[in-house]
């Protein structure tokens, strides 16, 4: 399946054809039909539309004088005041073509912005608001400053709901011809917990196979392990036989290569929904934060889960007594 071909297919060419944020697109059409956009800060976790909103919304807004009214950054790659001075002032100040008020300058990882850019920026957003209207796109917002974020109206992107991803699932696995089993869109949804865009990735890359894509591929292709087979773990380590529990270990890490800091917030998820003491599950869930650091500072993974899992049993034991 060719990412280019879905872009190109699939990504809404409007507003109407974004789902997943309807009480957003709402206000975003409202500013679409009156004409009046004020400037705006996108905000939510990553693959909930937030680009795609703002390029569907400047299509809506100026039709056929689009391409000379719109503009696209990635402060991720650009992130000095330089840009600030040079790129957005350059283009904010030029007068808007055809029949448009105003131009739109989106500006995408708006919180990678050094302090110093987004303070060039604030003064620029003032002084050209006239002839240039500012989106500004970010997973964080407390990553910028106030007064920018007094200057906008803020918008909050939610998590996509899983039918609406299942159902875009199924509607580009019929176009592309895919075999897409419902076992493997649990799986993809399980995995990307409301991500879109990671949810279509995953799918592309199972589809690279040529096998009907179901859990198991799922699972193999994203080097993750199955809940099921966690959730075994977990148990078995509870119940004291940590040579069964071990052995499952050592299989998800060196043959079916799942990284140890992927398995460790796995844990973390599967953890809450087992049937396990309130004050055990406390206890479980505070070692696996700090193991989680650990990893993350560089300690051996295996050895880290090791001693998690002991921990378990540990705590089970003292629990029952």
């Amino acid at each position: 399946m060719d990412l280019d071909l879905w872009t190109e297919k699939y990504r809404p060419p409007t507003l109407s054809g974004i789902i997943g944020q309807e009480h957003i697109i709402k206000s975003l059409m409202m500013f679409v039909e009156s004409k009046a956009v004020p400037h705006c800060l996108f905000t939510g976790p990553p693959g909930t539309s937030k680009t795609t909103a703002a390029i569907a919304m400047a299509k809506d807004l100026f039709g056929d004088s689009y391409e000379r009214n719109f503009m696209e950054l990635n402060a991720s790659d650009e992130r000095g005041i330089d840009v600030v001075r040079n790129q957005i002032k350059n283009f904010a100040r030029i007068m808007p073509s055809g029949d448009a008020r105003f131009k739109i300058l989106v500006l995408d990882e708006a919180d990678h912005l050094t302090a110093d850019a987004q303070h060039a920026l604030r003064r620029t957003m003032e002084s050209y608001s006239q002839s240039c209207r500012m989106i500004l796109i970010c997973n964080y917002s407390s990553r910028i400053i106030p007064p920018i974020q007094s200057r906008c109206a803020i918008f909050r992107f939610s998590r996509l709901e899983d039918d609406n991803i299942a159902a875009r699932l199924k509607h580009i696995a019929a176009k592309e011809k895919i075999k897409l089993l419902s076992s493997g869109i649990e799986a993809i949804l399980y995995l990307t917990e409301g991500d879109m865009r990671a949810a279509i990735n995953l799918l592309q890359a199972a589809s690279s196979t040529g096998q009907q894509i179901t859990d198991k591929i799922v699972y193999a292709i994203s080097g993750r392990a199955s809940p099921e087979t966690v959730k075994s773990m977990i148990k078995n380590a509870r119940d004291g036989r940590y040579v069964d529990a071990l052995q499952e270990l050592k299989t998800l890490i060196y043959h079916e290569g799942v990284s140890p800091f992927d398995l460790v917030k796995q844990m973390h998820k599967e953890i809450q929904t087992l049937a396990l003491p309130a004050d055990l599950q406390m206890d479980v869930l505070e070692q696996i934060a700090e193991i989680d650091f650990r990893i993350g500072e560089g300690s051996n993974g295996e050895i880290q889960l090791t001693a998690l899992l002991a921990h378990i049993g540990s705590g089970s034991d003292t629990s029952e007594q």
